[in-house]
């Protein structure tokens, strides 16, 4: 454990100091977001954050790198987790810093995300089997296991670039998840008398620390977008986590049943449930408008939120508790025994939380719109018309 908290804390702090000089870069190298109609902030915002996040993960896997044990986890055999994180992940900044300053078209970024897919692929990130009902494990070949790796890789990274619409949103959602999937690693192991070094931990607790050391700078009012080069890049690494868990356990050592072997199947799709079902639900509203997929609106969950009357703080703060009881729902259905306990527990923090949510959700006040609170609506003060260089 101690290598792990290591490497969280030094991805979470290089990635915190970072940050401030990137910010610096972003307003003189002219990669800020303008405010648009489907926006929230209301002056230029400096995007490039992605750039102070990379950072941390390479700090954080250097200094893996000079522990003994994790520099066999990051050299495994046929698998080189620590290459293929540097070099899918600077192909995808390289693409998301372009983004961010010149807005490329989508069919660019979907032949980077693809080519970062490509690299994962010869590096030994595959899937290379999916457990079986029967406790067995089917074994995939290149035909199926390549474009279903390009598949969890480039959808993933698109959900979490399509929930990137809030201060602290796509961060908070992404180290959640992240956090569930080294949880349900570590633990994993560590109950069923197995080595807990593993490319996939190792992975999920980098993404956590540079989530984690970005969030303080992006969450409501943000000081700096992670941008495009952020949003893909915590997105690759997200699958990159869930590949390496996939098949790494055997059915026979396991005391929990066969649940577990389907965690890491079940558990980025339920954290990313709300981005992956806005991705849905945005394809299928525009194509069904006669427009691209890829058309930006002002119709995303979080927009929904704030229409509700929560002001941006709680939209965010409430997909956060969503996300979080999902991946501890998940990760306790797989480490403890009583199944209906822990299905009990979700089901009444669930109710719980849906009734909190529409009761501080109704709108208040004299025109009918929610109450903002001193600092929590999301958007600059008046009075600050530029942002220092």
């Amino acid at each position: 454990m101690r290598e792990y908290l290591l490497t969280i804390l030094v991805a979470a702090l290089v990635a915190y100091l970072l940050t401030p000089a990137v910010r610096r870069f972003a307003v003189w190298f002219g990669a800020q977001a303008v405010p648009r109609d489907r926006d929230v902030h209301v002056i230029p915002t400096p995007r490039l954050g992605g750039l102070a996040m990379f950072g941390g993960m390479v700090a954080a896997l250097v200094v893996a790198s000079g522990l003994p044990e994790m520099r066999r986890v990051l050299a495994n055999g046929d698998i080189s987790a620590g290459k293929a994180l540097l070099m899918s992940g600077g192909l995808i900044v390289l693409v998301g810093i372009a983004d961010d300053r010149w807005e490329v078209d989508p069919l660019t970024k979907f032949a980077g995300q693809v080519a970062a897919a490509g690299i994962f692929i010869m590096q030994g990130i595959q899937i290379y089997s999916i457990p079986l009902p029967n406790g067995e494990s089917l074994a995939l070949p290149p035909a199926y296991g390549v474009p279903l790796t390009v598949f969890v890789v480039v959808a993933t990274i698109n959900a979490v670039n399509f929930i990137d619409g809030l201060d602290g949103l796509a961060a908070g959602v992404v180290g959640i998840a992240a956090l569930g999937l080294f949880g349900y690693a570590y633990l994993l192991t560590k109950t069923n008398g197995m080595s807990t070094l593993s490319g996939a931990t190792l992975t999920a607790a980098v993404l956590f620390g540079m989530c984690l050391g970005f969030l303080p700078h992006n969450f409501s009012p943000a000081k700096i977008f992670m941008g495009d080069t952020g949003s893909m890049l915590i997105g690759l690494l997200l699958s990159a986590s869930t590949i390496l868990l996939t098949g790494q356990f055997d059915p026979a050592v396991l005391a929990n049943g066969l649940f577990p072997l389907y965690v890491p199947l079940l558990l980025i799709p339920a954290v990313a449930a709300v981005p992956f079902m806005d991705m849905l639900l945005a394809v299928w509203r525009r194509t069904n408008q006669g427009k691209s997929p890829f058309s930006p609106d002002k119709q995303h969950l979080h927009h929904r939120l704030l229409k509700l009357g929560h002001s941006t703080r709680r939209a965010v703060l409430i997909m956060y508790f969503w996300v979080g009881l999902l991946a501890s729902g998940l990760v306790g259905l797989a480490l403890f025994n009583a199944a209906w306990i822990t299905l009990g527990a979700t089901l009444l923090i669930a109710i719980v939380g849906v009734l909190l949510m529409l009761r501080f959700g109704r709108p208040r006040g004299r025109r009918g719109g929610a109450a903002a609170e001193p600092g929590d609506t999301g958007q600059q003060p008046a009075a600050r018309p530029r942002l220092p260089v």
